[in-house]
């Protein structure tokens, strides 16, 4: 994945996972701007990754929910470079196992638990941008943001309004 260049040197990837089949306007307006795109599975539908290219260039990986010939066309894990940062997308963060620290993963973007969270341990950033497809629970609605300036990343997750 390429991510496209901004005015700034930093570069914005939007975040979003456990869609379900539902593109909510809320999250494509969230996304809006952003020059790469990460989906972390549970698409279910193509038009959802359809909807979601539109917008920037995307990396998207096959959730337990993503069945169907366009699915299995698509990775269980990801690797991209953006500027000095390597991220590895994957749907389930317990399929993980560990992180390969020889393998100089700063961010692992997961979804599936549908909670969003943002946790650093020994140095690697997990994000989960939760899930902004159907209510689940009393979760949030909610999608994410990397921010990436060389080296240097920052996350964040944001409820949506619905």
């Amino acid at each position: 994945m390429t991510a496209r260049s901004s005015s700034s040197s930093a570069t914005r990837i939007g975040l979003i996972s456990d869609t379900h089949n539902l593109v909510r306007p809320e999250a494509l307006r969230y996304l809006e701007g952003c020059d790469a795109l990460i989906h972390a599975g549970d698409i279910c539908k193509p038009e959802v990754l359809d909807a979601l290219a539109h917008i920037a260039p995307l990396t998207a990986v096959r959730g337990n929910n993503d069945i169907g010939e366009w699915a299995a066309a698509l990775p269980t894990h990801a690797r991209l470079s953006v500027q000095q940062v390597t991220i590895l997308v994957v749907h389930d963060i317990a399929e993980l196992g560990c992180v390969p620290r020889d393998e100089g993963i700063r961010v692992v973007v997961s979804g599936h638990s549908h909670k969003p969270s943002i946790v650093e341990r020994d140095g690697v950033l997990f994000v989960n941008p939760g899930s902004a497809g159907p209510r689940r629970f009393k979760l949030p609605i909610s999608a994410g943001m990397l921010t990436i300036e060389g080296a240097q990343v920052s996350a964040c997750f944001d409820a949506l309004p619905t």
